[in-house]
């Protein structure tokens, strides 16, 4: 992989902020805060009217949610919101400090209510009237309850919210806590048609019943929103997404995994091993892969893609000693590697800027000779053929026919057997030079090193036959392909 030890892919999302997505969110949880004052309203006359202290337990819990439907309503709001410079990431975090607050605020809630049941139980006896309104507004909360979290909840999984889902949570359990109340007041009620004395006590234990839940579910609030905080990944994503990329094609093994969550967008850092002898090209197909693999678990995720060289186990000693070569910037060629009595001696071309002295190509190539050998310590020897690579724009006096030229490369290439024709012959004038290109037609089953025998041969012949031409190319072509 030429030039660096590591390669970088970054794939992003489209923001969200001012979307279809963001208006949606934004006005269920904006109904979501309208839904919670009336409710609240409601509970607290009824719970100060009837001495209740489940309603009135009911009624900090809705006062509650209403602070939490409230800091959702801003939380969205903001979580769309593009990065910038401040906040690379994004803000989708604010949804998961909102729930965070959410969750203390539960449980402040939860030792209200638990010392105000303890003291109704054991120290303070209130007296409690069940009337028709302190039923009546129970069924209009579950009702409430049951539409804000069944449209929270569709929205929260549609967008995947953190935020809403946490509303949805609460307006859900809600449904229950508020059933508990009325079991307590039909209780209370009962025990005073039958006389029963200590039916009376079941308010405050309706209430403690309420604490449990709330507490139970903040506990699985708290879970969600410290993991989201201290950036911990889903439930069996990574072991997903190591098993995905390894699949794919190009990839040697995966090395690093790092997925974090802002809000309803995931993060994903992934770092994978690629043959050190793939192009940058190439290397960028592969991580692009990698992405869309990752997409295909975490839709719209922000991705990077880390290609990191290795040397695989099917190198060859050829690729090794290529590998060498690309990690110095530099092209090889022509490499030949002879076992003599059991030593390795390597023979290769290398191009070197033809602007460069040749002490300094020299000392250049003993560096990449030493470490060559340092990596392949199979190697004895090493014989490096100094070419020069064009790094300047030659300017041509035009292309000619030269007929006569053209007579006596036909008589040449009868030589050659493998040979059918030649065509598209060209010559051409370079800063005075003769320079000559061709295309030959040979045989479609010739091993491409015999092909390249005969383009050798041939091309010493013409130059020996021609001896004004400077430089040959020959372009072998099958003969099937001249044939469409």
């Amino acid at each position: 992989m030429p030039n660096s030890n590591e390669q970088s892919t970054v794939v992003t999302a489209t923001p969200d902020y001012g979307s279809e997505k963001h208006t949606e969110k934004q006005s269920v949880a904006l109904n979501s805060v309208y839904a919670a004052i009336g409710i609240t309203g409601l509970k607290v006359v009824v719970g100060i009217s009837t001495g209740s202290l489940g309603i009135l337990s009911e009624a900090a819990h809705s006062g509650l949610d209403l602070v939490a439907a409230a800091i959702t309503f801003f939380s969205v709001r903001v979580s769309d919101r593009p990065a910038d410079a401040t906040h690379q990431y994004g803000h989708g975090k604010v949804e998961n400090f909102s729930a965070f607050i959410e969750t203390g605020l539960l449980l402040a809630t939860c030792v209200w209510i638990v010392y105000e049941a303890v003291k109704r139980l054991f120290f303070h006896s209130v007296e409690i009237e069940p009337s028709v309104w302190a039923f009546l507004v129970m069924v209009v909360s579950i009702a409430v309850d049951f539409w804000r979290s069944r449209r929270l909840k569709r929205v929260a999984e549609k967008y995947d919210s953190q935020a809403l889902l946490a509303d949805a949570l609460h307006f859900s359990t809600d449904i229950w806590s508020s059933s508990v109340v009325i079991l307590g007041l039909l209780l209370v009620l009962a025990g005073r048609n039958y006389h029963i004395a200590w039916l009376a006590k079941a308010d405050p234990v309706a209430a403690l019943a309420v604490a449990c839940i709330v507490v139970y579910v903040s506990w699985r609030l708290a879970r969600q929103t410290i993991d989201a905080l201290l950036d911990g990944a889903p439930a069996g994503i990574r072991t997903k997404i190591i098993g995905a990329i390894a699949r794919v094609d190009g990839v040697l093994s995966v090395e690093r995994v790092r997925i974090r969550r802002g809000g309803s967008k995931y993060f994903a850092d992934v770092s994978v091993a690629l043959s050190r002898n793939v192009t940058f090209q190439k290397s960028e197909q592969v991580a692009n892969a990698v992405a869309g693999t990752i997409h295909g678990l975490l839709p719209d995720a922000d991705v990077v893609v880390n290609a990191t060289p290795r040397a695989s186990r099917s190198e060859s000693m050829f690729d090794r000693i290529r590998a060498v070569a690309t990690r110095n910037n530099l092209y090889v060629h022509d490499i030949s590697v002879q076992d003599i009595a059991g030593a390795l001696h390597v023979e290769q071309h290398v191009e070197l800027d033809e602007r460069m002295v040749l002490r300094e190509a020299h000392d250049r190539v003993t560096r990449l000779e030493a470490e060559m050998q340092a990596e392949i310590p199979e190697i004895a020897s090493i014989l490096t053929h100094i070419e020069s690579e064009p790094a300047t724009i030659e300017t041509s006096d035009g292309m000619f026919h030269a007929p006569g030229f053209e007579t006596r490369l036909a008589a040449i290439t009868r030589n050659f057997p493998e040979v059918i024709d030649t065509h598209e012959l060209q010559f051409k004038r370079v800063g005075g030079r003769l320079y000559l290109s061709l295309h030959c037609t040979m045989q479609d089953n010739l091993p491409l090193a015999r092909v390249h025998d005969i383009q050798t041969t041939m091309e010493g012949k013409i130059r020996q036959e021609l001896p004004d031409v400077f430089r040959v190319l020959i372009h072998p072509e099958p003969q099937t392909d001249n044939r469409r």
